[in-house]
């Protein structure tokens, strides 16, 4: 059946998004631009409203490239060039028909050129325009830039993406496992997640703490691409049942990297996540960790400190091991004895003794705190405190003279001390111990390359005036190639740092409520999460979005 050939004007004229005046002005001015390309540009229609009418007119099905299996072999068919100057993405090929996405699939022109050009029968999909020119930019220019070493564990050989394409029916396999990785990797991600649905499996990356889906591969490929990464941190390739966790260090360009690799059995096959460990960039001095002036004076006050126990608290992912090894890398002189328990060991620092934690045989938290102690330790730092028992032998031991660092899981700096409490820790052992908690949390930084300045809104000036922070003008990004048009590029942390002093400690062991010792803290300039972060929107550091995201007015 004839498709009837209708203009993508007059389309938009039916659908009452336009005026056929409007359509006449942009064609006598738009030159070789393509009409809907015009109308999106004037503010016209949205792109958005371009694809819904195309969609629904022509019946063409809209499709978000980046959530479709993508058959990288008939890129081929396409010249890069072509693609870019029609804007249009081969995806995949079904018989003689060949699956193209195109912004302008009433492009007939076009459409014959790549039945020419491929021999297939097109079968045209639509998809925006900036999606089909991320597509061509990713899987045109995958093969570059695969300087990917992967250091096996028990031996110093180096195994070469150069060199395992021996075996012709596992090499592309190797390849898409590689490319996924080294993409991870420059894009800044800290996890890779490979999800596994029903039809397809979903690859998506963790970037600046937000999850953006990246590509999609073909259902067939997930069990090689599992087994590849098995093979790769030495697991069993045989067990599909069980989780499993592992670990590869990689060499990306002479750079050093670390992947935590964890598999979960799920309906749909193995569901893997790649945690990535920056090594070479892992460990902080204090004044690099985004401590404002006066919380930097009060957390250097409190690691100064000879002995007492000091607890980094905030949720998984807000940087709370950053904090951990800035004190410990300030702390680490040849005249002090450090000793960490952790579990794992994310980063390895010379002149510091590091325990792994290795529950299988009863090397424990607590169990490893006690043998700790009788290394005559200085310092100790304990990874987590997740039950009674280590955080009684943490508060004992820095109540015999040890400096303790520790992490815990909690809201804020004041809900820690009844955290401890409600744990069945004594009341006098908590106090007498507990010299400072730090809370924080990471929130995303404003793009410096597209950061403008903008007038806020009323409403935002009365969330400032309300904390008495003064403000003239904010910043935000618009969005660009450095930020992938996110407006954000990289993270930094807000924190609050509660001092526990003498007045505290007596209000706690009073049984006063925390509401008491909050307002008290108000009193003595504590500040608060919230506030830190108002304080750094103003700097231009990130947005209020962003801040109101991880910290809620109380």
């Amino acid at each position: 059946m004839v498709r009837k050939r209708k203009r993508i004007g007059d389309l938009l004229v039916d659908a009452g998004l336009i005026t056929e005046a409007q359509v006449q002005e942009v064609l006598s001015v738009k030159g070789n631009d393509k009409l809907g390309n015009a109308l999106i540009s004037r503010d016209y229609i949205t792109e958005d409203q371009l694809i819904e009418v195309l969609e629904f007119q022509l019946g063409i099905p809209h499709v978000h490239i980046n959530q479709q299996p993508v058959d990288e072999t008939v890129t081929k068919l396409l010249p890069k060039d072509f693609a870019i100057r029609n804007v249009v993405f081969p995806i995949l090929k079904k018989n003689s028909h060949l699956l193209v996405a195109m912004a302008d699939p009433m492009d007939y022109v076009t459409l014959e050129d790549i039945r020419m050009t491929t021999g297939f029968e097109v079968e045209p999909v639509i998809s925006g325009r900036k999606e089909i020119l991320n597509a061509i930019e990713k899987f045109y220019d995958e093969d570059q830039d695969l300087n990917l070493d992967i250091a096996e564990e028990d031996t110093p050989d180096v195994l070469s993406v150069a060199n395992v394409d021996e075996n012709e029916e596992d090499a592309p396999i190797i390849s898409l496992v590689n490319k996924i990785l080294v993409k991870a990797i420059n894009k800044g991600a800290s996890d890779v997640h490979i999800d596994p649905h029903d039809k397809k499996v979903i690859v998506r990356y963790r970037v600046d703490g937000i999850l953006m889906t990246e590509r999609a591969i073909a259902k067939s490929d997930q069990n090689a691409v599992t087994a590849r990464i098995k093979i790769m941190a030495s697991l069993n390739i045989t067990e599909t049942r069980l989780p499993q966790d592992g670990r590869v260090k990689v060499s990306i360009q002479g750079k050093p990297v670390d992947l935590r690799i964890s598999i979960l059995s799920t309906v749909f096959g193995e569901k893997i996540v790649i945690r990535i460990l920056d090594v070479s960039n892992a460990v902080k001095e204090t004044s690099q960790i985004d401590l404002n002036q006066t919380n930097y004076t009060r957390f250097k006050r409190m690691i100064s400190r000879p002995a007492g126990i000091i607890l980094i608290t905030g949720p998984t992912g807000s940087g709370k091991t950053t904090t951990l090894y800035a004190a410990m890398t300030e702390l680490n002189t040849p005249d002090v004895n450090l000793i960490t328990i952790e579990d794992p060991v994310e980063y390895q620092v010379k002149g510091i003794n590091q325990v792994q934690v290795n529950s299988a045989i009863g090397l424990t938290f607590a169990n490893g705190l006690r043998s700790i102690l009788r290394q005559d330790p200085n310092i100790v730092m304990v990874g987590e405190i997740r039950d009674k028992e280590t955080a009684e032998i943490a508060i004992r031991a820095s109540l015999t003279g040890h400096l303790v660092f520790s992490t815990i899981h909690t809201t804020s700096a004041i809900g820690t001390i009844p955290r401890l409490i409600d744990m069945g820790i004594e009341r006098f052992l908590v106090m007498s111990s507990l010299s400072g908690i730090v809370s924080q949390r990471l929130v995303r930084r404003v793009c410096t390359e597209c950061a403008e300045e903008y007038e806020p809104t009323s409403v935002e000036r009365e969330i400032f005036e309300k904390k008495d922070i003064p403000i003239t003008t904010l910043k935000r990004g618009t969005g660009c190639a450095n930020c992938n048009d996110t407006g954000y590029k990289g993270r930094l942390a807000v924190h609050e740092v509660l001092e526990v002093d003498d007045t505290i400690r007596r209000m706690v062991m009073n049984k006063q409520l925390m509401e008491d010792v909050r307002k008290y803290a108000e009193e003595n300039k504590m500040i608060f999460l919230l506030e830190d972060g108002l304080m750094k929107v103003k700097e231009g550091l990130t947005s209020l979005a962003e801040v109101y995201r991880v910290a809620m007015d109380e």
